[in-house]
């Protein structure tokens, strides 16, 4: 049962989050500039909720305070490298994109790493238990949306035709399957390194939202853009909460 959440919200956070980012796509172009940060706000609520109030909360219960506090400050420390030296990058919306030196098929690698990490992450979060599990979901489809809508606009203006384009992110994509199994049956024969996987989850939500996300939101400016954009991140952060109310 366990490992059938885990396979449905990996599919959901790859091929799902691609196919919609494919749609999004033929929409005009000025129609989507105006959504995307309205979904990146709603990204940023989820994820820091799903951190704050799920992931990390669990792992110090599993693993206690200072162990997991440690795997967090690991985390954060690690990601920025991962950033600054190799190919993790993040992009959120057609105009806004960090991508480290790397162009096409270098992106695809970027992202078929990314959602290895992501399939890791719900794996665990589920084999903690299902309400952490559909919270943990929930944020990484919310994520995963607008990013793939900027990895589909660098691959574009890469060369790529669209139906090439979707051919190969679905298969970056895939590796959220074989990240969430593989997961799924380490944490079988080493439960006991759950609560560190937990920790370094929440460190990956909190780095994405607070170092990438928060950032593109502060460079949008005006007192009713800013008034949107937290309404969203409550709305983000609410969502997280009913989720672990009404399972719970």
């Amino acid at each position: 049962m366990v490992l059938t959440w885990i396979l449905g919200f990996a599919l959901l956070g790859s091929v799902g989050a691609i196919g919609g980012a494919a749609l999004f796509l033929l929409f005009p172009e000025s129609i989507r500039a105006r959504l995307v940060p309205f979904l990146v706000s709603y990204a940023t609520g989820t994820l820091l909720g799903a951190s704050l109030l799920g992931l990390l909360p669990r792992a110090i219960e599993q693993g206690g305070l200072m162990p997991s506090l440690g795997a967090v400050l690991a985390g954060l420390v690690g990601f920025f490298v991962l950033e600054r030296l190799l190919i993790w990058r993040h992009c959120h919306s057609e105009g806004v994109c960090e991508v480290h030196g790397v162009t096409g098929q270098l992106i695809l690698v970027g992202d078929a790493l990314h959602n290895f990490v992501d399939g890791a992450v719900i794996a665990a979060a589920f084999m903690s238990s299902v309400p952490l599990g559909i919270a943990t979901g929930i944020a990484v489809i919310a994520h995963e949306l607008p990013q793939e809508v900027g990895d589909f606009a660098i691959l574009l203006d890469n060369g790529f035709t669209r139906l090439r384009a979707l051919k190969w992110n679905l298969i970056s994509g895939s590796t959220t399957i074989p990240g969430a199994l593989l997961a799924y049956v380490g944490l079988q024969q080493l439960p006991h390194f759950n609560a560190t996987i937990l920790a370094l989850s929440a460190a990956s939500f909190l780095y994405i939202g607070l170092a990438d996300l928060i950032p593109g939101l502060h460079r949008r400016i005006g007192a009713e853009t800013g008034l949107g954009q937290l309404f969203l991140i409550l709305a983000g952060v609410g969502t997280i909460l009913m989720v672990r109310m009404n399972q719970e």
